[in-house]
């Protein structure tokens, strides 16, 4: 169930299922909703979303509240997450699936979010969104590449390409606007060549194990993978995301995966190519499937948005790479 495109004077709502708004400064909230209304919306923000704890987020009651509000308001269009967090999963067994599924809408977000936007298609069906969150617009130098895949995925119906980002960031930009650091982009990297056409599954791969074992995980049949990670762990990332990949291994049914496509790695993670060619070569599981990485995902700028349980076709191939979803 593909949710209907948002387009220019539709009300986007802000909600807060994870992290609070309230530790978003005035400024980039402020620059993230001229950046909105530029490309047309009207923003409103959910009735708890600065409600903040000791652990920066708020109450199950008050997160469940706002969504469901977001989803059964005729006016909202569409909705944001303010940013991520680590407590999302918190609220899942207490959504109204049938409220979500009977008031299909764009849900968009990553990181935390991660939790969330499998768990929504895999109790309703409804395909929700990887990508920017409200926070995220807040952003003044490397956005225009965030912005158009967002409008790409979001607004338009046509299939597109996944193009490389001329250049990529891992900076805390929302600390210092003005002196930003960007890298050169080297482009996607073949790990196993190959070809296939799935159903796209993930995002943060270590929240998305969070799933695992329960009725909020998403079938893995005729999948293609999009998987990244955080720093959080620094140089101990290598080994966890290489566990946390095996964890998904496991699964009953990743036999039935088809690709896997990895996002980019933040400098903090230690993650060489040579390293990540090592993890994904010792596992056997991986042999047959075409899988690829940095891709313009994750905790990284730029970003694309992508359709969770929306459609993708890959071509893997040691002298070129072509990415298109095909249903979103």
């Amino acid at each position: 169930m593909i949710p209907k495109k948002i387009k220019a004077g539709d009300e986007i709502r802000i909600i807060a299922p994870s992290r609070s708004l309230g530790i978003i400064s005035k400024e980039i909230r402020k620059i993230a909703e001229e950046k909105l209304a530029g490309m047309g919306f009207r923003v409103s923000y959910a009735k708890n979303s600065e409600e903040i704890d000791l652990f920066r987020s708020s109450s199950i009651e008050s997160r469940v509240a706002d969504l469901h509000e977001a989803f059964s308001d005729k006016n909202v269009k569409g909705i944001l997450t303010v940013i991520g967090g680590f407590n999302v999963n918190q609220i899942l067994k207490y959504l109204d699936y049938d409220l979500i599924k009977n008031n299909p809408k764009i849900i968009c977000g990553f990181s935390d979010i991660t939790a969330l936007s499998n768990a929504i298609y895999a109790k309703t069906g409804l395909v929700a969104y990887s990508g920017p969150h409200f926070s995220t617009f807040g952003m003044i130098k490397g956005i225009g590449y965030t912005s158009a895949y967002f409008e790409k995925c979001l607004m338009q119906e046509s299939q597109f390409e996944i193009i490389p980002s001329d250049e990529w960031s891992d900076d805390a930009w929302y600390l210092d606007q003005e002196n930003r650091e960007f890298i050169k982009n080297e482009g996607f990297q073949v790990i196993n060549a190959g070809e296939a056409v799935g159903v796209i599954i993930g995002g943060n791969l270590c929240t998305l194990n969070l799933l695992q074992g329960t009725e909020f995980m998403p079938s893995l049949k005729d999948a293609i993978l999009f998987l990244e990670d955080d720093d959080m762990l620094g140089r101990m990332f290598p080994v966890n995301f290489d566990r946390d990949l095996q964890s998904l291994i496991h699964q009953p049914d990743f036999k039935n995966v088809r690709g896997i496509i990895i996002g980019r790695f933040q400098k903090g993670a230690d993650m060489t190519k040579d390293k990540l060619v090592s993890i994904i070569k010792s596992k056997k599981e991986l042999s047959g499937i075409p899988i690829i990485a940095g891709m313009d995902f994750g905790h990284t700028t730029p970003q694309i948005t992508f359709p969770i349980g929306g459609m993708v076709k890959l071509i893997a191939k040691d002298e070129g790479i072509k990415l298109e979803i095909i249903e979103h």
